[in-house]
């Protein structure tokens, strides 16, 4: 048993060594987001011959488009220490100043989903982005008293999926606010090839493209899928004739098992077509009807779901509720049926 222990213990280092290794570390290496990418070096080369912390930056866009990754890029080019949070865990305002009061002069803070942040935390930041101070309350009603605190100069990076829920008091305190927008196919071939690199498999380009295709256009979904690809392969490699390299037949056959179809949609993805197809006869239904009926919540078809099915043309959204499109028919395999609502007529 202690042969065992042994021998797995530099596997799971290497794994997590390979983690570390599919996320970029320089603003070089990173794929893609190209106008993002030529603004942040900007930003940071300024700060560095000012000799200066760099302005606080807001990164907005879906998720899985690389905003953590840049803020981790962030503190790797202004050679600065990283402090990561999210929004949901400050709630409270005494969260916030405990957080800043122990930054240390430069440092970057990482804040994650920084729309849910407490309101009262959000007031207390306005000042500390301006003017790198916080006021304390101390004591209660008529006797509380305000105690200014002064904090050492930081970089807040605040990443959201849903930039139009910040204040705009918030918004306007962030120097930089860089918009991250889905991949291109042949970016995420590149993606794809450089991670298949750190996890040492040979993968043709015809295997990457189809990768690619089914990864609704963001890399951390093609990485995902890339690693299924990799169990796949560990699994069923040698079999059936295969001399244990990935091709396009291999790719199907482990996507496939994972309900992920041609295009990306995946088990949730078509369950949502086909109630709106098929038991709604196209639309339109409401948002929390279609959720009942599937078995999910509704902040899940709406965040989840619904951005990709809209992107791709398979589902509208009207003032009445989400229809199918003519495209979602054609990918289910039904006839589109004559009369059928669409969104002019809505």
């Amino acid at each position: 048993m202690g042969d065992l222990t042994d021998a797995a213990e530099p596997a799971d280092d290497n794994e997590l060594a390979i983690e570390g290794a599919l996320r970029p570390a320089a603003l070089a290496e990173f794929i893609g987001q190209q106008k993002v990418r030529g603004q942040l070096q900007l930003l940071l080369e300024a700060a560095r011959i000012q000799q200066r912390p760099a302005d606080h930056i807001l990164l907005a866009g879906p998720p899985g488009l690389g905003k953590t990754t840049l803020a981790m890029i962030v503190a790797h080019e202004s050679q600065r220490p990283l402090r990561m949070s999210s929004g949901p865990a400050i709630q409270h305002a005494g969260d916030l100043a405990a957080l800043l009061s122990s930054l240390t002069p430069g440092e970057v803070l990482f804040i994650d989903e920084i729309h849910r942040m407490a309101r009262a935390a959000e007031e207390m930041l306005y000042l500390a982005m301006e003017d790198f101070r916080i006021d304390i309350m101390v004591g209660k009603g008529a006797g509380a008293t305000s105690i200014p605190l002064d904090l050492a100069p930081f970089t807040l990076v605040g990443a959201t999926t849903r930039s139009g829920m910040l204040p705009n008091p918030l918004r306007d305190r962030f120097g930089f606010t860089g918009h991250l927008e889905f991949y291109e196919a042949s970016e995420l071939e590149e993606v794809v090839a450089r991670s298949a690199t750190m996890l040492e498999i040979d993968l043709p380009t015809s295997a990457r493209a189809e990768i690619a295709r089914r990864s609704r256009g963001t890399p951390r979904i093609a990485n995902r899928l890339l690693r299924r690809v990799r169990d796949y392969l560990v699994v069923h490699g040698h079999d059936g004739g295969r001399d244990g390299t990935v091709d396009v037949a291999l790719v199907d056959a482990a996507l496939d098992l994972y309900d992920v179809d041609s295009i990306g949609l995946d088990r949730l993805d078509r369950a949502v077509l086909d109630m709106v197809v098929r038991r709604f006869r196209g639309g339109p239904v409401g948002l929390n009807t279609l959720a009942v009926a599937v078995g999910e919540e509704s902040d899940t078809i709406e965040s989840v779901v619904e951005p990709y099915l809209v992107r791709i043309g398979f589902l509208g959204r009207s003032p009445r509720g989400r229809i199918a499109m003519p495209e979602a028919y054609a990918h289910l395999g039904v006839s589109h049926p004559d009369g059928a609502v669409t969104i002019d007529d809505l």
